[in-house]
């Protein structure tokens, strides 16, 4: 899980790929974080793809650094303690500007049951499970 957390925090930005009924829908995160011993993500409650986690928490999420992708399948869970939701602010206190703790939109998920895998040119894939 750490070298998932690792990985993700040096590419700055993932896409996050979710379903809207049957049409797959992708974004660009740049939210992780270690909390626990789980690893967080962080949105708007307000947003489309909160909605479509609330109906299929079933998420995959890919990033690039050049060299190396990454793609975790996974189910994303909805923590809504103050203390996960304040632990991901701290780790990203430029967020602060649209979000609080308990502000009602503020949203944070943990990874669970998920499988990573690594892939480089000519390289074997290496898988990571948490």
């Amino acid at each position: 899980m750490q070298t998932v957390h690792d990985f993700l925090k040096k590419t700055g930005t993932y896409y996050l790929a979710t379903a809207d009924g049957e049409q797959p829908r992708v974004r660009p995160f740049g939210t992780i974080n270690l909390f626990e011993g789980r690893l967080y993500l962080q949105t708007g409650r307000k947003k489309d793809v909160a909605a479509q986690l609330s109906r299929n928490p079933k998420a995959e999420l890919t990033a690039f650094d050049g060299e190396t992708w990454l793609r975790v399948a996974c189910t994303l869970v909805e923590d809504n303690r103050a203390e996960a939701q304040e632990s991901l602010l701290a780790a990203y206190p430029s967020l602060r500007g649209m979000y609080a703790v308990n502000d009602g939109n503020s949203v944070v998920y943990y990874l669970k049951d998920a499988t990573a895998v690594f892939y480089g040119f000519g390289a074997e894939p290496r898988t990571v499970t948490f």
